[in-house]
């Protein structure tokens, strides 16, 4: 299931990718790309979208358990993996400045990715059938029972803190349109 890692694999080589071609950018124009700029821009629209796709898509696949959108360790690999890439190119979309609303914002992101990954430490030690459904009575049962109630913990923590982000994402946005865009 989760414990090859592949999707932090592919998280890590797009990341390179878009890396190298940040720094092309960077090289030919001489300097950091500012958010305001086509570049930067685009590099936190698309990591927004990407975040947004990997929040709800996951989220609708979880709670429709009857539904056939493939099995959910495979859905799980594509949240946290556009929950890496997106953040990435959000980071990079603020030109590495974080002051005001957009700093809380970015701040919210590196929040949530931590807890991503300790999130998905958790979920690695709950064993599971192969289509994600956790098996029960097994050998070792406080030990998984301690990793269910972790696992229960941290989705308190989680989730509030990721309508947060989003929340603070959409007054970020509706906040640079008003004042980039509307006001000039």
């Amino acid at each position: 299931m989760l414990k090859g890692g592949r999707e932090l694999l592919w998280a890590f080589v797009v990341g390179v990718f878009i890396t190298v071609l940040y720094g092309g950018v960077v090289y030919f124009s001489r300097g950091i790309p500012a958010a305001s700029d086509l570049f930067g821009h685009g590099l936190g629209i698309l990591g927004f979208i990407l975040m947004m796709l990997t929040e709800t898509l996951y989220s609708l696949r979880k709670r429709t358990r009857s539904a056939s959108w493939g099995k959910m360790s495979t859905w799980l690999q594509f949240h946290i993996f556009m929950g890496l890439v997106g953040p990435y190119m959000v980071l990079l979309h603020t030109s590495w400045k974080f002051n005001g609303l957009a700093g809380a914002t970015t701040l919210l992101t590196l929040i949530i990715v931590v807890s991503g990954f300790i999130g998905r430490y958790i979920y690695t030690r709950i064993p599971r059938t192969m289509e994600g459904l956790e098996i029960e009575g097994t050998l070792s049962e406080s030990a998984l029972r301690q990793a269910r109630q972790l696992m229960a913990l941290w989705h308190t923590v989680h989730i509030p803190i990721g309508m947060a982000l989003f929340i603070s994402a959409f007054v970020h946005i509706g906040a640079a349109l008003y004042y980039a865009t509307l006001l000039k």
